[in-house]
């Protein structure tokens, strides 16, 4: 009996995917395992194993079964057909749908004559003002090209307006002497140069976060309407800037793993994800999340939550300032971090706290290699 190879969800927040390339043709014998595809999700582009064995045969022909449009009193329609149908003055009721399950379509309108005119409004409705329709793009007359949007385009789109219209974000900022954090580094370096092994500050900073997280757990949770998750590590999901968007891949238990294994698993990480190679369970999740724009200059920024999660720490740039050391004005590196949280599930004090943590472990950074 043959079996439809349908797209398959490859992770939780897969809304449709684009067949990249098919890597059999008719008549080849596949396996359980075999590669039969790529596909192109919003996110990467990942590999279509085979679920079972078998010879890739074509598609069958479609055969059209129409089924009646309407279920008892209920007309099936989808809402462009019934806008159609108000105004050309068509009683749904007696056409037949060429959609699925026998939905009526703006085709099955198209080719319909006028009956039996469906109902004029009210007077009630008819003074109640349509929803205004989203603004079409203007020009001006300006030379322009326009572009589709990509799938992860389109993604980043809806959760980012869905973060900021559905979460209350609550920002708090913190100023942080970043000379220890510096000369710690400067000193490992040196150390793990033998090893291949380079940090960046951001490594450093995705390992204070992780503690931070740990010591301050009422930050490291989600909330979910009528409960609220409290986790039991912090997995740190890093912003990584790609061709076309952005990408989070987490650095799971980022508070307990040793900064050499951060960086080295970082460089793979943000490596495979500009080759969109990165796994579905290597970018969905996290519990927090952090955002570094500092090496483009950037000082200070709030960064927008990214759903589910309760928190994102936004890095701006270090840079020389007057700084007050040990009751003295001096000149330091500073940089200013700035956490989001989701005020439904972190109150400001904890937040600030956390903050506090995050301030601290940066100015005495022994703690991160301890």
């Amino acid at each position: 009996m043959p079996i439809a190879i349908k797209m398959p969800a490859l992770s939780p927040t897969m809304e449709e995917g684009t067949l990249a390339k098919w890597l059999v043709k008719v008549g080849d014998s596949v396996s359980a395992g075999d590669i039969m595809a790529e596909i192109e999700t919003d996110k990467a582009t990942m590999e279509f194993e085979a679920v079972d064995e078998g010879v890739i045969s074509p598609a069958p022909a479609a055969t059209p079964a129409p089924a009646p449009a309407s279920s008892g009193d209920r007309i099936v329609a989808s809402p462009l057909a019934k806008r159609i149908a108000e105004q050309k003055g068509v009683d749904l009721s007696g056409v037949t749908g060429s959609g699925p399950n026998g939905r009526i379509v703006k085709a099955d309108v198209d080719g319909a004559k006028p009956g039996a005119a469906a109902p004029a409004p009210s007077a009630a409705a008819a003074a109640t003002p349509a929803p205004s329709a989203p603004a079409e793009a203007q020009d001006f007359g300006i030379p322009h090209e326009v572009e589709k949007l990509s799938g992860m385009r389109k993604t980043i789109a809806r959760r980012l307006t869905e973060s900021k219209q559905t979460v209350p974000h609550i920002y708090l900022t913190v100023d942080i002497r970043l000379d220890a954090l510096l000369k710690l580094r400067s000193e490992l370096n040196a150390a793990l140069e033998p090893q291949g092994v380079k940090l960046s500050v951001n490594d450093l900073m995705i390992k204070a976060l992780g503690k931070s997280l740990e010591a301050v757990p009422a930050c490291n949770v989600q909330f979910a309407g009528d409960t609220m998750l409290q986790f039991k590590r912090a997995d740190v999901s890093v912003a990584v800037s790609i061709p076309g968007g952005l990408i989070t891949p987490i650095v799971t238990d980022a508070g307990s793993k040793a900064v050499s294994k951060i960086s080295t698993e970082m460089k793979d990480l943000a490596g495979r994800a500009k080759e969109g190679k990165l796994a579905p369970e290597e970018y969905v999740g996290g519990t927090a999340s952090l955002s570094n724009m500092g090496m483009f200059g950037i000082k200070q920024f709030e960064a927008v939550i990214n759903p589910p999660q309760g928190m994102i720490m936004a890095i701006g740039a270090g840079d020389k300032r007057p700084y007050v050391v040990d009751d003295s004005l001096q000149i330091a590196s500073v940089m200013s971090a700035t956490g989001s949280f989701d005020h439904r599930a972190i109150d400001g004090a904890d937040g600030a706290q956390l903050m506090k943590a995050f301030k601290e472990m940066i100015e005495a950074p022994l703690g991160l290699v301890a």
